[in-house]
């Protein structure tokens, strides 16, 4: 069941479609597919302002590309989802919507556990095969975030929880502290806590070990 938010056009992918993006590929493929005006100083007062509205008109016709391109996205990505749940014979109910500068797919429902794994490395997979389906459609890559059961919602206050708790144990003993490999989607929201608690945060090392390492404030 769809729940669609957008307006975006839809394209219908077969079980074919499900197998077709990863047959033959290598790690470098997948992981590729896993963003000035100068004024004259003698122009008049009235060409500026000419300017700024011509200008403020291309902005708001690019954030509506912008919009309808990711709404396209999740159109995309929400029937190949839709696909695999048919084939896996599992009931959830897709939701699509766009958060910022990417689309959010999220299927809802019971017995969805599978799709998650543990600690959710079914999960991005998942999220990566979704973005090469659209790749495939658009031929741009895609950045879209899939969420199953809410999981990415719970795992966000986690970690941000951990973050806040790491940095303060950082800030206390002054010494660097180096977590557990996590994925960029984590990586991220530690980074963030981080950020927010006024200490200095890098990632070191190669996916999928890659991991974040909390300094304190200098």
């Amino acid at each position: 069941m769809r729940d669609d938010r957008g307006e975006g056009s839809s394209t219908v992918v077969g079980p074919e479609d499900i197998v077709v993006p990863v047959a033959g590929m290598d790690d470098q493929e997948l992981e590729s597919v896993v963003g000035d005006d100068v004024l004259d100083d003698d122009l008049a007062e009235d060409d500026l302002v000419d300017d700024d509205e011509d200008d403020e008109d291309e902005d708001e016709d690019e954030d509506e590309d912008d919009l309808g391109s990711l709404e396209e996205e999740g159109d995309i990505a929400a029937d190949y989802i839709e696909g695999l749940l048919d084939i896996a014979d599992l009931d959830g109910d897709i939701d699509m919507d766009v958060e910022g500068d990417r689309a959010v797919v999220s299927v809802v429902g019971a017995t969805l556990d599978e799709l998650v794994g543990d600690d959710g490395e079914v999960l991005e997979a998942l999220q990566e095969l979704t973005r090469l389906a659209v790749h495939r459609k658009t031929g741009v890559r895609a950045r879209l975030m899939l969420d199953v059961g809410g999981f990415r919602a719970r795992r966000r206050a986690e970690l941000a929880d951990l973050g806040r708790s790491m940095a303060a144990e950082v800030e206390r003993s002054g010494e660097p502290k180096k977590l557990r490999a996590m994925s960029p989607f984590e990586r991220k929201i530690i980074h963030d806590a981080v950020a927010l608690a006024g200490l200095r945060s890098e990632s070191e090392g190669e996916e999928p070990h890659r991991r974040v390492v909390i300094f304190p404030a200098k």
